[in-house]
């Protein structure tokens, strides 16, 4: 290869660059400016790529407690999952879970999810009409927590804590629940709440006041003021 010096460098002049040319699918993008070359993709389906054709599974175990309200609700859950989000759903009673698997007519692949979280939602006691909404809403959420979790309770302690937050009849949880416009289940020491981010937050800090001893007439107050300026919102 022969040497060229520093001043045939100077005095040769730069060469343009050809366009570039970048293939996306069935078009080409050219830019003549000395522009970075973008390319332009085709609308994106599943169909297209072959997604739907990977059939998948979600499974959804149920304890021995839940297998009777299971059995009795079975049509209830197995209509939505199955007319609406096009899935197939069947009840394993040797491994005791909830088979969830997609189907040929299937629409969206984020409807696999959201039918293992409506079942999923009603095995921790929600009820049916309430869980649905996992399927029709898309920014809600569950959130489960212990009494442990927020303060070390023993016996009769643990006992007054959980009744505490359950009230007469169920009127403090009713109360929190109608205020924050969410869903409580008290399972025991276990406590899981449906809802919105905010919602759920409004309602996790009314339950863990309660837990720590505050009285329900000091939680109702800050509650009222709460959801007023959620309402507000």
């Amino acid at each position: 290869m022969p040497k060229v010096s520093k001043k045939e460098q100077k005095e040769s002049p730069l060469v343009a660059a050809a366009p570039m040319a970048i293939e996306s699918g069935e078009e080409f993008v050219l830019h003549n400016n000395g522009a970075t070359a973008v390319p332009k993709f085709p609308p994106h389906t599943a169909a297209k790529d072959g997604e739907q054709k990977k059939v998948e599974f979600r499974r959804v175990s149920v304890p021995q407690h839940r297998m009777t309200p299971l059995k009795n609700n079975w049509l209830a859950l197995y209509k939505p999952v199955t007319e609406n989000l096009k899935l197939d759903m069947r009840m394993n009673l040797k491994s005791r879970k909830v088979e969830i698997k997609t189907t040929d007519k299937t629409v969206d692949a984020g409807n696999l999810q959201r039918a293992a979280d409506f079942i999923h939602a009603f095995i921790l006691g929600f009820e049916v009409n309430d869980a649905i909404a996992l399927l029709r809403l898309d920014d809600l959420y569950i959130e489960s927590f212990e009494v442990k979790d927020v303060k070390t309770l023993r016996g009769e302690h643990l006992a007054r804590g959980i009744g505490r937050m359950a009230g007469k009849s169920g009127k403090t949880k009713f109360t929190i629940e109608n205020s924050s416009r969410t869903r409580i289940v008290i399972a025991d020491t276990k406590i899981h709440i449906l809802g919105s981010f905010q919602n759920i937050r409004v309602a996790r800090d009314a339950i863990c006041n309660l837990i720590m001893g505050s009285p329900a007439g000091k939680v109702y107050n800050r509650l009222r003021t709460v959801s007023a300026r959620l309402h507000a919102s």
